[in-house]
Order: C-alpha cells, then structure tokens, then sequence
C-alpha cells in the first residue's frame, strides 16, 4: 500500500513523512479513523514507507523489495494481527491468506465484510495472539530494518491479551514499531491509548470521495456526487452502494414521499413489493438515503440553506418537500425512518416495514 493509493488526507501523509525524515518516529503509534475510512490503508502505507529502500520526498518508491513484499502483504518483518475466532489454534497466521484477499479485494473494508470473509459472527483478538507478538519479536529482523506490527481493530483486544503487551509497548526492542489501529477507540484500554500516539485519520470529504470514485471506478461526476453525499466519507459504503446495480436512490425516495403524501396505496403497495425484492443491504441504503434528504429538508425549513449539500434536482427535491412536510414532524418522520432501518437490520420482512413506515410517514406529512 502506498500513500498515492488512498484518497484525499494530504496533511496526514506530510505529517507521517515528515516524522520519518526528522527521525521523530513513535515506536507506538495509534491510527484512530471511522469504520471504512483510510486509518488501516495509512497505517499500511507508513509501514512501507519506514523500511522502503529508495524512500521518495511523497511516498515509497514501490519497486525496492521491501516495498514489493509489502505490496504482496508478505514482508517477512511485518507481522499483521487481526480479529479471528481466537484460541490457542486459530490465530491471525492461520487467516493470511483470507486476509492478503481481503486486502487485495478491499482494503477500506470493515469489521463486518472481513469477519463474513472467513465466516464466523464474532471475533476477538485473543492472549495467545499477544504471546506470539512478543516471540517474534524477539528474533532479529530479516532485512536489517524495522520490525512492525499492525494490529488492526485493536478494541477487540481482550483485557488479557492488551494487559500482555503492556511491557513490549512501553519498552519495545530497538527499531520495533507497533501500528495499531481502531475504529472505536473508546473500547481500548486507557493504559493503551497513553502508550500511544494519536494519529486521527478523519473522513473524507465529499469533494476528496467524488475525486476518488471518479478517478479509480470510473463514476459520471453527477452519479460520484451522489454517492459521496449518501457515503459520508465511508470509501467501502460508497463501493457497496455502486456495486448495488440499477439502483436510483434519488427517484426511487422521491416518489416515496410523492405516494405518501398523496397517500395512494395503488401505488405504495407495488413500491413495497418493489422494496421487499432487495438485498438487506440495498434496502437499508435506500432508507439510509431517506434519512439524508430529510436532514437536508430541515436545513432548508430553518433557514440554514448554506449547509445543504446538495445540487441538482435533489436540491429542488429538498426545496419543493420542505414546504410540503410539517416542520414539527420532521423529528417524527426521522424516528420512523430509524426504526425501519432497526427492523430491517433484525431481518423483518422488507414489505410489512415498508407498508408500516409508509402509513406512518403519510400520516406525518399531513
């Protein structure tokens, strides 16, 4: 992974750069980002960057052998810890090659689309995984240069194993970094984060997510921009959202509320079917999209129109509903959303919420 491979985030590159150039290295370092955003990608590419051979004034050079071996996700002074089924048996090493797929496949995937890719419901990041970090440690390094651990999704440490590295992360073996990184930092032990340090890889802008959905998947400008509106920054939100074919979240919403508000069930309850033929997924990203435009609808009824984000004809959209919706119900009208998201998400049947939330929204609107 290089830096030229993830979007957007400039100053965290210099920052990290410019810690290597001036020797001011941390042997411990916490990579603290939200869930599909570019904290495991930035840690992967500061990992390549510190044992490069031909380091460049922005990036790796890419072709050393160091950098190819990281690029194959097989340095043999790179050692990755992740979360698995956990035991004495089923450790990380015993999940490379998912992994080097994984990776391959979707480096700014989350928790759950790596713990569906080696099937198991819950992972854990177990003490006998701590143990084997501080034995390979132990040995020389390979190639002469740093020894790094990447340990990914940190907060699913237990107390025990994070307990176990307490001793190495506060006195580690010379030229040892240890990259951790997390999407829920809260969860982490204290005595973990204060041998850390914080470097915050915070989302992507919706500028910086257009450019990159342009320029990597080959997105019309219009489609891009809709995209990084309804992804918030989530670069693995916005490839599922573009993977989910034939999808027009922005017509199909709109003639929702139209139905709605006319409260004509000739034509919610064909739009319901409609719904229930969709994967879990594209059902909840379609009422995800909803939850969007009406927080843009209550910007634009409290006068804060500065703040939408929108163009187009969802802007018009959004202008035209926002004097249809009574304002006092928008609240209301969110929570029903809400809801149908938590009851999709616990695998209810897409036609009843959908009906259900329907009925409720018309009555709202009115």
């Amino acid at each position: 992974m290089l830096f030229s491979a993830i979007p957007g985030l400039d100053e965290i590159k210099k920052r990290l750069i410019a810690a290597v150039n001036n020797n001011h290295v941390a042997h411990a370092q916490l990579f603290d980002g939200a869930e599909g955003g570019g904290a495991l990608p930035m840690a992967m590419a500061f990992a390549t960057y510190v044992n490069c051979h031909n380091p460049q004034a922005d990036d790796a050079c890419g072709s050393c052998a160091s950098c190819v071996q990281m690029s194959k996700l097989a340095h043999p002074d790179v050692t990755y810890v992740y979360p698995t089924a956990g035991g004495k048996k089923v450790l990380s090493e015993n999940f490379i090659t998912q992994w080097r797929e994984f990776l391959n496949e979707n480096p700014f995937g989350g928790i759950s689309d790596w713990l569906e890719a080696i099937d198991i419901k819950q992972g854990n990041i177990p003490v006998e995984e701590s143990r084997q970090v501080i034995q390979n440690l132990s040995l020389k390094s390979y190639e002469g240069g740093y020894k790094i651990v990447i340990i990914w999704m940190a907060e699913y440490m237990g107390i025990a194993s994070a307990n176990a590295l307490l001793k190495i992360l506060e006195e580690p073996p010379a030229k040892t970094l240890f990259l951790m990184v997390s999407n829920g930092t809260e969860r982490l032990l204290t005595t973990i984060i204060s041998r850390t340090q914080r470097i915050a890889v915070r989302s992507l802008t919706d500028d910086e997510l257009k450019e990159y959905l342009i320029k990597s998947q080959g997105l019309p400008e219009l489609r891009a921009q809709e995209v990084a509106f309804l992804s918030e920054g989530n670069i693995a939100y916005a490839k599922s959202i573009i993977n989910q074919k034939d999808q027009n979240e922005k017509e199909w919403f709109a003639n929702w509320m139209r139905y709605c508000y006319a409260f004509d069930l000739s034509k919610l309850v064909p739009l319901a079917d409609s719904f229930d033929s969709l994967t879990k997924e594209a059902q909840k990203s379609l009422l995800d999209y909803g939850l969007k435009i009406i927080r843009e609808i209550y910007l634009q009824c409290v006068g804060m129109d500065s703040l939408i984000k929108l163009e187009g004809e969802e802007l018009v959209f959004v202008q035209k509903f926002s004097k249809v919706f009574k304002f006092e119900n928008l609240d209301k009208i969110t929570q029903e959303i809400s809801e149908a998201q938590f009851h999709i998400e616990r695998n209810a049947r897409g036609k009843l919420v959908f009906l259900d939330t329907s009925l409720n929204i018309a009555r709202l609107i009115k």
